[in-house]
């Protein structure tokens, strides 16, 4: 099972070099940033891809209806981003979520020579990601129902007469009790937005139930192991008790399964 690994983009440019750095070192598959409304992070991304050589360097993901693709294009281009290692991903909420991903994706295959990644919560969306995507990014979801979008996806691709998209799975990861706690209270912010809300009712899960948290390491590799054939790459989402270099350092090791 391939894996990345992923950090908040607001975190210190030190802790993102020294991952990025690690994270290639331990033959991790991607390295991954979000993007959140205060932090650029395309700019984010652009610390690890000066530190790196091979990794994949994903972001999950920018939102079109707040980012046109013609200033995703221009951020990429600013930051010399490495097109043949670049994962772009968009999405959009709803409403006219379906319509812009569909132009979104289109306008930036135009511009760009990089592979897009879509991110995916319902079934529509990810029978579209199936039709226009080079990778999907699942996110807050069990490896059940992963297994499920995954299948909606390739249906999606199978219709569209195209090869399926890589599908990846952002899977939040906490070690020791401060963390787990963090991700109690992140899973929460998660579960008040509409989109992850009605998620977690089709799912009927809690936020927490998606995720892996441990005292120790053989725990978190344990619950990782539960992911095992239910997408063709997990990236940690890294839960932390202060955000440090170490603690992210130690997350990394912990979680590299081979």
């Amino acid at each position: 099972m391939r894996q990345g690994f992923a950090l908040f983009a607001g975190i210190s440019a030190e802790i993102i070099r020294a991952v990025g750095r690690e994270a290639e070192g331990l033959g991790y598959d991607s390295f991954w940033v979000n993007h959140p409304g205060a932090t650029d992070g395309l700019a984010a991304l652009a610390h690890a891809a000066r530190e790196t050589r091979r990794i994949a360097l994903g972001i999950g993901v920018i939102p079109l209806h707040t980012r046109p693709p013609e200033s995703i294009v221009q951020g990429v281009r600013e930051q010399a981003l490495p097109l043949d290692r670049l994962l772009l991903g968009v999405g959009s909420p709803n409403p006219q979520a379906l319509r812009r991903v569909r132009e979104g994706v289109t306008a930036l295959r135009s511009q760009l020579k990089t592979r897009l990644i879509v991110a995916a919560l319902g079934p529509q969306m990810c029978r579209l990601a199936g039709e226009v995507a080079d990778g999907v990014l699942l996110n807050w979801v069990t490896p059940e129902h992963a297994r499920a979008s995954a299948d909606l996806v390739r249906a999606g691709a199978t219709a569209a007469r195209r090869p399926a998209p890589t599908i990846y799975s952002y899977v939040r990861v906490a070690l020791g009790a401060t963390a787990v706690e963090k991700l109690a209270d992140e899973g929460a912010r998660y579960a008040a937005i509409p989109g992850y809300g009605a998620n977690f009712t089709r799912m009927g899960v809690k936020p927490v139930d998606t995720a892996i948290a441990g005292e120790a390491p053989q725990a978190i590799r344990r619950g990782l192991a539960g992911w095992e054939g239910a997408v063709d790459e997990i990236v940690i989402r890294t839960i932390t008790a202060e955000d440090t270099v170490e603690e992210n350092l130690a997350l990394l090791r912990a979680s590299k399964l081979s």
